[in-house]
């Protein structure tokens, strides 16, 4: 893209023998002050200059930024490559191939729609951990992700031949964010001679983890992500910027979760949703590059667009020893310094708002037990997790306060039933379902509960006796961990805690120590370096001693895809209503997200996951109850076994280099050969087939015409569901199993799938049949229509019953009746999934009426052509008396007719109930969108018109 270069800012950077161009930001008044992450927004905008879209005046309006000010300036930003993950990527890809259908049945060129900017899909999320504690259970787990996945993967294959500048990392190679910041990044750009700052949308929420290596990127919706790369810029208002200086070391015995836990907590009680977090001061340079990107990964944890560190040495260290080229590397430094994005330590930039850390406060914590901004110091966990508990059990399931020393861990210890010794409990094995016969069948197996006397203040008091596929007898309570999973691109891209863990493994076992025999035990990097280094370290036994067996590279229990517990455990739990816990090294731990069995999740360093799968509770002080007792008949600490940062840092030293990632990543788009083997449609458009459960042709684009038809007000509309604060877009887009009797299950009964190959919504993403029966389908979802339920529920207003969503939206589209959605405060927070926006548009929703939205569904919203709207400030659907069983009428909306955004809109109930909402569509392009009936309609026509 040529620039118009209004400021003279073209000029040539030397680096060793080659030479680039770059746009120099020095030529702009007031560039030396702005913060490292608006100077690569000011040169992107230098760089993509057209006169239109990108204007010298938008250019100064930058330079002349005023941290004090409410965001109010328009920008187009134009991300120089889009990150996908497979869940995400697979309707993206669907929608591209759609729209060829679209252009050629509108007389355009199908071949014409490309991604016009480096498009890479990495394929992470589908792997399940269903077979763990075995030395084959990576190797079964894909065979499985195969079996289940083969029609999304051979579309995938499609994609990438028929489509330029697309890319797709095969299954069982890592997790998107850390094959990008180990592969993908460039931290600075070279394409066509030029040399510019490397910036990035993605599918996931959690692209800001690249963050961490200074290249500035955020997670979008699908949706958004599709324009990206067909070359739409992506519509912004100038942010205000955080500034989070950080001093100080971190104190010996801490780890990089115990830090963004304590940073989550504090942005999230600050309030940053919509801003951007940057971080610089002394300390900076204290932080290792796999923990800035830990605190990067966490960004949508607290709320932020972006988290970021600026390029330093640290940056430069890590790109040298990932295997980058010298002339990369040497680009990078040259181009920073050049263009004032070096760190300066001793630097105090222009900021909207200032937090500072002392990094020698850290301390180490947990998060939970069902968001990841509930910061837990571990030396207060077991207090806080029986404090917890009374809002997961009756009261009378806990014990008194009388104590004593240890919980349910000494009344009596678990272990195998009668046996107090804690050595004796022996690993569970994960094997394949055994025969169904009458001494194996979970169903006549014993699980009633053991009679308790008081014990303790808010303790645990629901003891079950479970018998394992092994004989193994035990018992479980409220708070046992049944699963520990060291998961997730959180922490598995940073070795200082993976290492730490497996150190920890090492010590425990020497010691005689061994899971408890009901924690399922998974280990999922993000990357073979992990797996690579374990090796040369000699650690992997240790950890497959405590059952840590690989079980994929991927995105596994923090998506939800944990895998079923074993049967016993599971009926147990059940039968029970045991609210048992997960702790994992993961960044989200939201209700229902997990697994369906476990109730309370906790997010903890790997090595902490570790102690808690030998502890088997959380029902324990870490700090002063042992773990067991080891092989010398002595009792083990946490303590005991904690390795020090010196020795961490002496196995980083002698296991980790350059070769290993060098080796990792040799030849990272060829895939294995069940990849190479997969039969690869071919042709520029792609043949749907009828068929299919897993990829179908969407309905966006039926009945489009060249010019878009006049938006509406809104008339005669229901409410299908009343929700609560903090509804995440978990609970409206559909994930993790698919039951059968939910709507999403009976038609895949109905179109031939045996119960066994349902297979979970996020593999059927491309299906958009599947996909709007599991919208709002959530078991946790509280509908505040049909009180006391959980689940997809709703009532019908045109009958009084009670149905599903699903089936209640179908009975209102046949009767011609729109729909609203009434919510609370930070309505859609989470990740960015475009289905939360898709599925409400495709359920006949017209319009969503919040206290308050997050950043990335609000936008996804209008994307998708559903008005999003705001209660008035200080309002919300209860203190105006709505209960949702009024019809509703919205005016104004016809406004953005007139090529103007109306800042409110007048709401009206057939009971009498009036108010003015605010229309939180912020900025001219969305606008455009939603003029369009959404973002893809209005790329699709600019395209048709050029």
């Amino acid at each position: 893209m040529a620039s118009l270069d209004t400021f003279g800012a073209k000029s040539q950077l030397r680096v060793n023998d080659a030479s680039y161009e770059i746009f120099g930001i020095s030529k702009v008044d007031g560039h030396e002050r702005l913060p490292y992450s608006l100077k690569i927004l000011l040169e992107n905008l230098l760089r993509t200059e057209d006169g239109a879209n990108i204007t010298a005046d938008h250019i100064r309006a930058l330079g002349a930024w005023d941290p004090t000010a409410e965001p109010s300036v328009e920008i187009q930003f134009t991300p120089a490559r889009v990150l996908m993950q497979d869940f995400t990527g697979v309707p993206c890809v669907v929608d591209l191939a759609t729209m060829r259908e679209a252009v050629r049945e509108l007389g355009g060129d199908p071949t014409k729609v490309n991604p016009l900017a480096p498009a890479e899909l990495v394929i992470d999320h589908s792997v399940i951990a269903d077979l763990f504690g075995r030395e084959d259970a990576f190797e079964r787990n894909v065979e499985l992700e195969y079996e289940r996945n083969k029609e999304r993967y051979q579309f995938l294959r499609w994609g990438q031949s028929a489509f330029n500048e697309f890319k797709v990392v095969p299954p069982g190679t890592g997790i998107v964010h850390q094959v990008n910041i180990e592969y993908l990044a460039r931290t600075i750009m070279e394409r066509n001679g030029q040399a510019y700052p490397d910036t990035v949308v993605g599918t996931d929420s959690h692209t800001t983890m690249v963050n961490g290596l200074g290249v500035l990127g955020w997670g979008v919706g699908g949706i958004e992500a599709e324009a990206a790369m067909l070359g739409q810029p992506v519509s912004m208002l100038i942010p205000r910027v955080v500034g989070f200086k950080l001093s100080g070391e971190m104190p010996a015995g801490t780890t990089a979760t115990d830090l963004v836990l304590t940073i989550t907590e504090m942005l999230r009680k600050h309030g940053v949703v919509g801003k951007f977090v940057e971080f610089y001061g002394p300390g900076v340079s204290a932080v290792p590059l796999a923990n800035r990107a830990t605190i990067g990964n966490m960004s949508p944890e607290y709320g932020s667009t972006v988290a970021i560190f600026p390029i330093d040495e640290e940056t430069v260290k890590y790109l040298k020893l990932t295997g980058r080229t010298d002339q990369q590397v040497a680009l990078v430094e040259a181009y920073a310094k050049e263009q004032g994005l070096w760190h300066d330590p001793a630097a105090e930039p222009n900021y909207s708002e200032r937090l500072e850390l002392d990094l020698s406060t850290i301390e180490p914590s947990l998060a939970g037990p069902k968001r990841p901004q509930d910061r837990v110091p571990l030396g207060n966990a077991k207090t806080m997790f029986r404090s917890s508990l009374k809002d997961y059990v009756a009261d009378h399931e806990l014990g008194s306060s009388a104590d004593g020393e240890g919980g349910v861990r000494n009344n009596p210890p678990y272990g195998v039933a009668g046996r107090a010794d804690e050595a004796s409990a022996q690993s569970y094995p994960a094997s394949d379902p055994p025969a169904a016969d009458a001494a194996n069948d979970p169903e006549d197996r014993p699980h009633d509960p053991v009679e308790v006397g008081q014990g303790g203040g808010g303790r645990p008091a629901k003891r079950v006796r479970v018998t394992g596929e092994d004989g193994t007898e035990f018992e479980l309570d409220h708070g046992a961990v049944v699963i520990a999973a060291i998961t997730s691109c959180t922490n598995t891209s940073n070795p200082q805690v993976m290492l730490g863990a497996a150190l920890l493994a090492r010590n425990a076992v020497e010691r005689g120590l061994t899971r408890k025999p009901w924690v399922k035990t998974t280990l999922a990097p993000g990357s073979k370096v992990v797996m690579d280094y374990y090796d040369r370290a000699g650690l992997t036994p240790y950890l497959e001693k405590l059952g840590f067996h690989l079980v994929g590279y991927g995105c596994t229990t923090c998506i939800g895809n944990s895998g079923p517990l074993p049967e016993a455990i599971s009926a147990a739990v059940n039968e029970n209503d045991l609210a048992v816990v997960s702790v994992l090294s993961g960044n989200r731990n939201f209700e229902g997200r997990i697994n369906p069995d476990v109730k309370m999740n906790y997010l903890a360093s790997p090595p902490l996951v570790v102690a808690y799968a030998l502890a088997g509770t959380m029902d324990i002080d870490l700090a002063n109850e042992s773990l067991g007792t080891g092989a010398d008949g002595q009792e083990v600490f946490l303590r005991d076994i904690w390795p020090s940062n010196a020795e961490i840092q002496d196995v980083i030293a002698s296991a980790i280099g350059a070769t290993g990632f060098g080796q990792a990543y040799s030849d990272v788009f060829a895939g294995d050969q069940r990849w190479q083997s997969l039969p690869t449609p071919t042709g520029d458009t792609f043949a749907w087939a009828d068929e299919s459960t897993y990829v179908r042709k969407p309905p966006y684009f039926e009945g489009m015409a060249h010019e878009p038809r006049p938006v509406s007000d809104i008339a005669g509309a229901r409410v299908l569901a009343k929700l609560g604060d903090s509804v995440t877009t978990d609970h409206i887009s559909p994930a993790g199993a698919i039951k059968a009797d939910s709507p999403a299950g009976r038609y895949l009964a109905e179109h031939g799938v045996p119960r066994h190959e349902f297979n979970s919504y996020g593999s059927r993403r491309g299906n958009h049949e599947v996909m709007i029966r599991g919208t709002f389908a959530n078991i946790r979802l509280r509908n505040q229509l049909v009180p006391g339920v959980e689940g997809g529920f709703t009532v019908n207003h045109l009958t009084g019953e009670q149905t599903t969503i699903y089936d209640a939206s179908v009975a209102y589209a046949e009767a011609g009746v729109p729909l609203v959605i009434l919510a609370g405060a930070e309505y859609g927070s989470g990740s960015s999934r475009d289905w939360a926006a898709k599925g409400t548009m495709l359920l006949g929703v017209r319009a969503v009426i919040a206290e308050s939205y997050e950043r990335i569904h609000r936008s996804n919203l209008i994307g998708m052509g559903v008005l999003p709207l705001q209660f008035p400030k200080g309002q919300n659907a209860e203190s105006l008396g709505l209960t949702g069983a009024e019809t509703f009428t919205i005016t104004g909306v016809e406004a953005l007719n007139e090529g103007r955004t109306p800042r409110t809109v007048r709401v009206t109930t057939d009971t009498g109930i009036e108010f003015d909402a605010v229309v939180r569509i912020d900025t001219p392009g969305e606008a455009d969108y939603y003029r369009h009936g959404g973002i893809l309609q209005y790329v699709l026509r600019k395209m048709l018109q050029s």
